[in-house]
């Protein structure tokens, strides 16, 4: 089984203090064993495998979100802490920027998380269904939650990008969006409010562009 980086980090020190805490109380043992497994399953990172054509999902999670801003469509994913953090690439692209936006900790399946702490990463899509658009092609926003306190992106701007590729993680609950460029219309994202998502796999939009073959 894979992990994120830091899993051990958070992991070690629960599961270091179980065997030393069995010899004052079986149950502190338990919780300790429990805490450190626990912490290791919320950092997996398992392997993904994208369908032939389609834009994917970043992240795991549920549709929070699904509106019209302007001329472009958001699509928020809200992650539980029983979800994979991991946050995938859409679609085939070149990182044309990386932005930190300092802010708070509100629970991220609330409105008020529009104003929580993020990292925006900009996208300059090399996918046939976005080619010619200027000048930003798509933008994944990873959002802190109430618990959330460290986004770790994992790219950085000139980066290139194959679709379903790992592009950074989020610790302890968060929301994933997906700001599409303007030629994208609500009425075309082929999932909707409540649907259950499988970053890297689940698409969330078709496309003519280039296939993984």
């Amino acid at each position: 089984m894979k992990f994120a980086p830091d899993a051990w980090k958070y992991a070690i020190v629960p599961l270091l203090a179980a065997p030393f805490a069995f010899i004052f109380s079986t149950t502190l043992s338990i919780l300790a064993l429990a805490t450190g497994i626990g912490t290791l399953a919320f950092f997996r990172d398992p392997d993904r495998t994208p369908p032939l054509t389609g834009v994917v999902t970043p992240a795991d999670g549920t549709v929070s979100v699904l509106r019209q801003e302007g001329d472009r469509v958001r699509l928020g994913v809200f992650m539980n802490v029983w979800h994979v953090h991991v946050v995938r690439a859409p679609v085939d692209a070149t990182v044309s920027a990386v932005e930190h936006v300092p802010g708070a900790n509100r629970p991220a399946f609330s409105k008020e998380s529009d104003r929580n702490e993020r990292v925006r990463i900009r996208l300059e899509t090399t996918d046939g269904r976005f080619e010619g658009e200027t000048p930003l092609d798509a933008e994944i926003t990873l959002i802190a939650g109430a618990f959330a306190r460290r986004i770790h992106p994992y790219v950085e701007p000139g980066d290139e990008l194959e679709r379903g590729d790992r592009i950074g993680h989020i610790a302890f609950g968060s929301r994933v969006d997906v700001l599409f460029p303007p030629s994208v219309d609500r009425e075309e994202i082929t999932v909707s409010v409540g649907d259950s998502m499988t970053a890297g796999e689940t698409v969330v939009l078709e496309s003519n562009g280039p296939t993984l073959e």
